[in-house]
């Protein structure tokens, strides 16, 4: 096993003075990501426990509406990603003004985009759906109709507050977005039992709750950008021009990755009605186990940023071999936290799936596909979102998206018919299929971060 033995080796220490980022700087960072990404998901599976009290018609309804509305998420998500690339090469080479304009740009981008979404889904959402999910029951579809067109209200408050959490998290200064979503999610649970217990309200009782907690987070995250004093500083007046040459930098960061994140979530919605034609104890079973699933893999996601913070600013000042060195550094470290994580959330599923009302066949599926999950994200998990994070971060952005179509499109689609449909392995096939582009793609992104061609690359 080379290739393993030298993601595994450690190389040469590197010099001190070289050192942007030591043991403490790290763990600043990363503790309150991790918190941050915890406490969001826990609300999430709150969130997915409260509905199961509304019956299996509204979990099913909302599981298969969240999968076509996390493609706007990860498409505003995409696009203050790849800003946030942008801003940490400027601070890495000391460039603040610039780091402040790129800052300000991705405000005008996030906001124009998430608007003209939310213009597109409002009027369209029941003949979407209807598109999408043909086959299931009238009382799914009508969930998911109320669930999407409340929800849709939120695309714009989710942008901004996506460029507003990637700036800081460009900074280092992950404390504050912590701060924030401690706020949002709190808000967000109260309004969901009050929505599910007290108002009886269904799909519509979650919703509410989620859209006005994403505009509070909105409005408090892009008060504190527009703060003056900190190490970048977004302007107002930068934010309501166009700045073509920024835009350019921006957008050839966020292109490839809202691509890359909306072609990946798209896959999911195709697979969604794949998922639907199996029964409303299968969809239950998908929608709670992506619950869990995303909480298995909320350490994975909290390296992300970490990566694009790090290598990026080593890239922006010009020192690709320090870029190299925290690249194995943080994928040594990813492995571990990966382990232990996926191993801790694993022991607690017997705790969690009583509290589920849900059927019996449907507790099981649960248990088998988290337990599939669990233990191959451990080995792909560390390469399948952070070092691909890196290697965007250093402005390798096209072979991320183009490794990302092929293994979720192509390779998922079909390994999840041919599992799930054709041999009739149903659920527990999707996730196998699953299992498989994270491996695919996981060589593919060791085979390019080895070949060291990523470090050819110039953004600013």
């Amino acid at each position: 096993m080379p290739l393993m033995t030298g993601i595994l080796t450690p190389k040469p220490e590197l010099a001190k003075d070289r050192q942007l980022f030591d043991h403490r700087a790290l763990k600043a960072m990363i503790l309150p990501l991790f918190l941050e990404q915890v406490l969001q998901l826990a609300v999430g599976l709150a969130d997915t426990l409260m509905v199961s009290y509304a019956g299996e018609e509204t979990v099913s309804g909302v599981s298969l509406d969240a999968m076509l509305y996390t493609v706007f998420i990860f498409l505003f998500s995409a696009i203050a990603t790849g800003g946030a690339v942008v801003v940490s090469q400027y601070l890495g080479s000391r460039d603040s003004r610039k780091a402040g304009l790129a800052a300000s740009q991705i405000f005008l981008i996030a906001g124009v985009v998430s608007f003209a979404c939310m213009a597109l889904i409002l009027p369209g959402s029941t003949g979407l759906l209807a598109f999408l999910y043909p086959k299931v029951e009238p009382g799914v579809m009508r969930a998911s109709v109320i669930y999407l067109r409340i929800a849709a209200l939120s695309f714009p408050a989710n942008a901004l507050y996506n460029a507003g959490a990637a700036l800081y998290r460009s900074m280092g200064k992950t404390r504050v977005t912590l701060f924030v979503s401690i706020l949002m999610n709190l808000l967000n649970a109260a309004g969901n039992a009050v929505g599910i217990f007290v108002f009886h309200a269904g799909a519509a009782g979650v919703a509410w709750p989620t859209t006005v907690s994403w505009w509070f987070a909105a409005v408090l995250m892009t008060r504190l950008c527009l703060k003056p004093g900190k190490q970048v500083t977004v302007r107002l007046r930068d934010m309501l021009r166009i700045h073509p040459d920024m835009d350019r930098r921006i957008l050839r960061m966020a292109v490839p990755n809202a691509v890359e994140n909306t072609l990946f979530q798209l896959a999911k919605v195709v697979l969604g009605t794949l998922v639907a034609t199996f029964g409303t104890a299968q969809i239950a079973a998908n929608g709670i186990g992506q619950t869990i699933w995303s909480f298995a893999g909320c350490m994975s996601m909290t390296m992300s940023p970490v990566f694009i913070t790090v290598i990026g600013q080593c890239i922006g000042k010009g020192d690709a071999e320090a870029a190299d060195w925290y690249m194995r550094r943080l994928i040594r470290l990813t492995i571990i936290l990966c382990a232990s994580w996926n191993a801790l959330v694993l022991a607690f599923v017997p705790l969690i799936l009583p509290l589920y009302r849900v059927s019996e066949e449907a507790k099981h599926l649960i248990w088998v596909i988290v337990i599939i999950h669990n233990i191959i994200a451990v080995g792909a998990h560390p390469f399948y979102w952070p070092l691909s994070s890196g290697l965007r971060a250093a402005g390798d952005a096209r072979f991320a998206m183009w490794t990302s179509i092929f293994s979720t499109v192509v390779c998922r689609t079909f390994f999840s018919y041919l599992l799930g449909l054709w041999l009739g392995m149903g659920v527990i096939g999707i996730t196998l299929a699953m299992c498989i582009d994270w491996i695919i793609k996981s060589i593919l992104d060791i085979g390019r971060w080895h070949s060291g061609k990523w470090k050819a690359f110039r953004v600013i």
